[in-house]
């Protein structure tokens, strides 16, 4: 990853604290790829993916996680679940980043985004 990637990471964490999240885990890695950052609220453990576009992008950021990647995070998430007690129902989340001049114009989070 470089570091552009890992600071829009960064930031969509930030943006989930904000919303009362509590991040658990950023990069988990396992022999079936990688998870962006896990974390949870009162109801749920998500699975996010990050995506940054440039607003004038063709497609918006979630498109690009394309069926392949859902299905490597689907297979990260059920190995963290059976190495980690939790009593939190799974969701699977998107985290868009929009930015303009390489900078944030705005941050949009898709709850059950797959």
């Amino acid at each position: 990853m470089n570091n552009k990637g890992k600071l829009w990471e960064i930031e969509a964490a930030n943006y989930l604290r904000r919303k009362r999240y509590k991040l658990l885990c950023a990069n988990y890695q396992t022999r079936f790829g990688e998870i962006d950052l896990i974390a949870k609220n009162k109801k749920y453990i998500c699975f996010i993916e990050v995506k940054q576009r440039d607003v004038h992008a063709i497609a918006a950021p979630a498109e690009f996680v394309t069926p392949s990647k859902q299905r490597k995070i689907i297979s990260c998430a059920q190995l963290y679940l059976a190495q980690n007690q939790v009593d939190l129902q799974p969701r699977f989340d998107v985290v868009e980043i929009y930015t303009k001049d390489n900078k944030i114009n705005s941050i949009k989070h898709l709850e059950n985004a797959f």
